[in-house]
């Protein structure tokens, strides 16, 4: 090896080091935080079921811990927590998301609707009247969950939001409900117990109703 060479091979190393300290630095200043330490809690202001509620909360807290552990609304459940069986979907402003992979402090000034919500005193939102007639439930866990998302789905066809089985992408307006997009739209909710045909049943009848 000449001095040249050595000289490359310096300075590759050099830089390998440099490259190397410098992750470093930008690392080491990150500090977990003792399980003793305490955490300061942000206040948010969210409306939940047509009432304000202003709480304190973890910012490290989901949005579906703060309805079960903290508002005791046990509606909603907590299945995989981790977005993949969507019994914990509520609506939010309207629309429908997984409450276990949101923040709470994330939706200050938001307005959630949890299956408490739908209802209007002794009078059943007409999903869940539909669910009844149509068993379209049979140990109910994932229940609140896919009537939440069934509703929501009505509103996104009238919308004319297309998803992946829609026939022409380019129509604007609502779309025609058939049963694929139904089992489209809910794939995202998962039922154990297997009541797919009632579920498709129920939200069929719903949507009946409306344009009756």
């Amino acid at each position: 090896m000449n001095d040249k060479d050595s000289d490359a091979s310096v300075s590759r190393r050099e830089f390998v080091g440099s490259a190397i300290a410098g992750s470093m630095a930008t690392v080491l200043p990150v500090r977990a935080q003792s399980p003793d330490e305490p955490v300061a809690l942000v206040k948010c202001t969210l409306t939940i079921n047509g009432q304000q509620q202003q709480v304190q909360v973890d910012p490290r807290v989901t949005l579906l811990d703060l309805l079960r552990e903290h508002l005791h609304l046990t509606g909603t459940k907590k299945g995989c927590d981790h977005g993949q069986c969507g019994a914990c979907t509520v609506l939010l402003n309207g629309k429908r998301i997984n409450s276990c992979l949101t923040l709470a402090v994330m939706h200050d000034g938001d307005q959630v609707t949890t299956i408490e919500g739908l209802a209007n005193g002794y009078n059943l939102h007409p999903m869940q009247a539909a669910f009844i007639e149509h068993d379209g439930f049979q140990c109910g866990y994932c229940t609140p969950g896919q009537i939440c998302s069934a509703v929501a789905l009505l509103d996104e066809l009238k919308a004319g939001a297309p998803s992946v089985v829609t026939p022409n992408l380019q129509d604007v307006g609502p779309i025609e409900i058939t049963d694929d997009e139904i089992r489209e739209r809910m794939s995202g909710n998962i039922c154990r117990c297997g009541a797919y045909p009632n579920i498709v049943a129920a939200v069929r009848a719903v949507e009946r109703g409306r344009n009756a």
